[in-house]
């Protein structure tokens, strides 16, 4: 997290804005008068987009501009960065509010590059630049979000599975249910899939299964299957067909659970290997998950006050008044999501933490619930946490700021 500074443009001599799209981009270019020098659809090919900017370079310095540097933009990137241009983007803010300045409401590509373009000649101190460290964190955003997908995609298979136990068998569900995130319970469910299996197999034959790879659990899950069984003698229709559909899905959840065991380690790494790990874990609540989303979602980008980053993290109250009839501060319904949920979490984790647990029973003393309490306590560690971003330093444990 730096200032905003925007960018060097003195000794640029053809401004490139490429709005991009999947299949295809739209690039202009201008010199510093504004005189327009190129205007043309452009493929998502490396040759092509390869061959225009070099065109380009025979004129001057060039600086390439995108309106999203990620994903759908990371191909324009890569090349205006392997041809040697300084490459920035503009974000989508700052686009919008300088699209109002020019005439016509028409939203199109053509448009959208040629003010992508002209913000970079007229306007460079609202372009970000792209710093050699993105590369890192478009690695961890990546596999972040196949994590986010991952867990949703876990939830899902979860609450079908548990809906399908309580529609054939409530008892074995009540049984089951609470323990789907242990391996030993869903390969329980793979080898006897059904209310007859499981009384087949009988109490030996169930515990061991569970024991293999959950010991721990094993006569607990044992004797809550067995007592479960004998609650239930009738058989329910759909009973046979749900035989097949369980262990499909138990199997399903646990090659989910794997991949996001893997994911973890794989961005367990990368947090370790980032400069800024030391300082971000030093911070009572944050481990790797809560790092990840920081480095993610939080550093590269420019908030010229905690106040700027509480707001984009949704946690700066909003205020709302209309005469004297409407008054009062309420929690914001914007911002970031998943970096509030992140931060939300990591404050509730930091409640073993002898500052936090005191900030917390104080917001509670004045008759704030459990969740605003939690969340005044967020809004304050991102204050703390903005401080330690800014001068690189750890979190003092002592004072309960950054040191």
């Amino acid at each position: 997290m730096h200032p905003s500074q925007g960018i060097d443009v003195s000794d640029v001599a053809v401004f490139l804005g490429i709005d991009v799209g999947k299949a295809k981009h739209y690039a202009v270019a201008l010199d510093r008068s504004g005189t327009a020098l190129l205007q043309a659809e452009l493929p998502q090919d490396e040759a092509r987009i390869r061959a225009l900017i070099e065109g380009l370079m025979t004129i001057g310095t060039v600086l390439t501009v995108v309106d999203q540097p990620a994903s759908i933009g990371a191909l324009p990137v890569a090349v205006a960065r392997a041809v040697g241009t300084q490459v920035a983007y503009l974000p989508g803010l700052a686009m919008r509010r300088l699209a109002d300045l020019h005439p016509g409401e028409a939203k199109t590509d053509a448009r959208d590059s040629f003010v992508i373009a002209s913000a970079a000649r007229s306007t460079p101190h609202a372009l970000r630049s792209l710093e050699l460290d993105d590369e890192q964190r478009a690695e961890l955003a990546m596999l972040a979000g196949f994590d986010d997908d991952l867990q949703t995609s876990i939830v899902s298979a979860t609450n079908r599975l548990r809906d399908l136990l309580t529609q054939i068998h409530p008892a074995l569900e009540r049984a089951v249910g609470p323990d789907l995130e242990r391996p030993g319970a869903l390969d329980l469910l793979m080898k006897y899939p059904g209310p007859e299996a499981l009384c087949l197999a009988g109490r030996t034959r169930i515990r061991k299964v569970v024991a293999t790879r959950s010991p721990r659990i094993a006569d607990r899950l044992t004797d809550a299957v067995c007592d479960a069984l004998t609650r239930q003698t009738v058989v329910v229709t759909g009973t046979t067909a749900a035989a097949q559909v369980v262990p499909r899905l138990a199997a399903q959840l646990s090659m989910l659970r794997e991949q996001r065991r893997q994911i973890a380690e794989q961005v367990e790494r990368l947090v370790e290997a980032h400069p800024l790990s030391p300082v971000l874990t030093s911070m009572p609540g944050v481990a790797v998950r809560t790092a990840t989303r920081i480095l993610t979602e939080v550093v590269g980008k420019d908030f010229p006050t905690p106040g700027h980053l509480a707001s984009y993290a949704g946690l700066a109250p909003v205020s709302r008044r209309s005469g004297s009839s409407i008054r009062g501060e309420h929690a914001p319904r914007g911002g970031n999501r998943r970096l509030k949920r992140a931060l939300f979490l990591s404050a509730f984790a930091s409640l073993s933490d002898p500052a936090s647990r005191a900030y917390y029973d104080r917001k509670r003393a004045e008759r704030k619930t459990h969740n605003q309490a939690l969340l005044a306590l967020a809004r304050r560690r991102c204050d703390v946490l903005y401080a330690m971003l800014r001068d690189h330093t750890p979190y003092d444990h002592e004072h309960g700021h950054a040191a």
